[in-house]
């Protein structure tokens, strides 16, 4: 399923991105693996498997 996205959508790069939301971006990464290792595997490898937070 695609998710439809504004023609207007801008895609940031890192080098567009202040060091604070660079470092916001990667303790948020850092949050999620935590949770996603307190899950049982077959949980892990569904959620693991989902490109957007809208499959899960």
């Amino acid at each position: 399923r695609e998710v439809p996205v504004n023609s207007t959508f801008h895609e940031q790069s890192d080098d567009e991105l202040t060091k604070k939301e660079l470092n916001q971006i990667k303790f948020d990464d850092q949050d999620i693996q935590t949770i996603l290792l307190g899950l049982p595997e077959d949980i892990y490898v569904a959620v693991d498997s989902c490109k957007t937070a809208q499959e899960i």
